[in-house]
């Protein structure tokens, strides 16, 4: 598995990933189109902020982070907006595997730290609990 930084080549696998994860449980989201997706991302890429990252195996698109580079008290850090992995492939260590290459990346354009927002009762609260202190 590679990790990438997202560009603009990568909207069309990124949405139909979003997707796929978000519409199925335990998120149910509803879009009222996929362009709200595409036009969500584009809006993500053009904030001057923008830190968007992507894990291929194979070619494929199995796993997206997308987020800004936001300053805190301590200097710099990766504020994950959205963080999914292929439906497939969650509980197999590819979520945690992802995010150990994005804090080697974030080191290389010197942001200390990452903040990643869950809500509670979601799987999603679980895997962060194993990679983060909460707060």
């Amino acid at each position: 598995m590679k990790i990438s930084k997202m560009t603009p080549q990568h909207l069309d696998a990124c949405v139909d990933l979003f997707i796929e994860v978000f519409t199925k449980e335990p998120w149910n989201d509803t879009y009222t189109s996929r362009e709200q997706v595409v036009q969500f991302f584009q809006n993500h890429m053009a904030n001057n902020y923008f830190v968007g990252y992507i894990l291929e195996e194979e070619g494929r698109i199995v796993a997206l982070s997308i987020g800004i580079k936001k300053a805190w008290i301590n200097g710099l850090e990766y504020y994950i907006d959205q963080f999914c992995v292929s439906s497939e492939l969650q509980g197999k260590g590819v979520g945690s595997y992802f995010l150990q290459l994005i804090e080697r990346e974030i080191k290389a354009e010197q942001m200390d730290a990452i903040m990643l927002n869950t809500e509670k009762g979601y799987p999603s609260e679980s895997f962060s609990e194993k990679r983060f202190s909460i707060s």
